[in-house]
């Protein structure tokens, strides 16, 4: 826990209700152990997306649908979300929630490894979550960063691993010792490349947020 439990749970105990269908989707993965992003980490998405206004959003790792469906809910009458899903057995459970919200025009769910369909994408995004293989993230930037809009957003999930980004790699599990240090190579570039500017926010499991310089593109 980043932050304080209680902190937190005040936190949660402000948010409103986001509608039976979430609701149950919400419960449904966590009961069956599928990762969605937690509830502070929900809210902030959904307020940047209602604070950018974008035309066209671009998710990497889709799971249940649910994260598509919360931006869905802020996002422009007009606005288009593409989401990326490899894992067979999910691919179904998210298209059936799409189809239960009403947002199967909106949302377009494309199956296969996200290595290969960022390339034949063409953008530009407005805005792209990244919610997927945490040791993927430092590879897929380059194409992430030509596919992102100039003054577009970059927005990643759960960035400082429970607060282990901190660990020397030797006290984190040997099993996780490659993507904790990707995760520390993901979060300099962001930091220390001119073109964007960066912030690491240390909520749920922690996010970034990045906004490619117009100038820059």
């Amino acid at each position: 826990m980043i932050v304080g439990e209680r902190i937190t749970d005040y936190i949660h105990s402000l948010e409103r209700d986001r509608g039976p269908l979430l609701e149950e989707i919400a419960r449904e993965a966590r009961k069956n152990y599928i990762p969605i992003i937690r509830e502070e980490t929900a809210a902030l998405l959904q307020t940047l997306v209602a604070a950018k206004r974008p035309q066209a959003i671009l998710e990497v790792g889709t799971a249940v649908g649910y994260s598509a469906l919360l931006m869905a809910q802020v996002m422009p009458r007009e606005c288009s979300i593409t989401t990326i899903e490899k894992y067979e057995k999910r691919i179904p459970q998210a298209r059936e929630n799409f189809r239960r919200a009403g947002e199967e025009e909106r949302i377009h769910l494309l199956e296969g490894d996200a290595q290969e369909i960022l390339k034949t994408l063409s953008g530009p995004f407005d805005l792209i979550f990244m919610d997927a293989a945490k040791g993927q993230y430092l590879g897929w930037l380059p194409r992430i960063l030509q596919l992102l809009s100039p003054g577009g957003m970059l927005i990643s999930d759960n960035v400082l691993q429970d607060g282990d980004i901190v660990e020397s790699r030797f006290a984190v599990e040997r099993r996780n010792r490659t993507i904790h240090g990707r995760m520390r190579e993901y979060l300099y570039e962001l930091k220390h490349m001119d073109s964007l500017v960066t912030s690491v926010v240390p909520i749920g499991d922690g996010v970034t947020i990045s906004v490619l310089r117009e100038e820059m593109k």
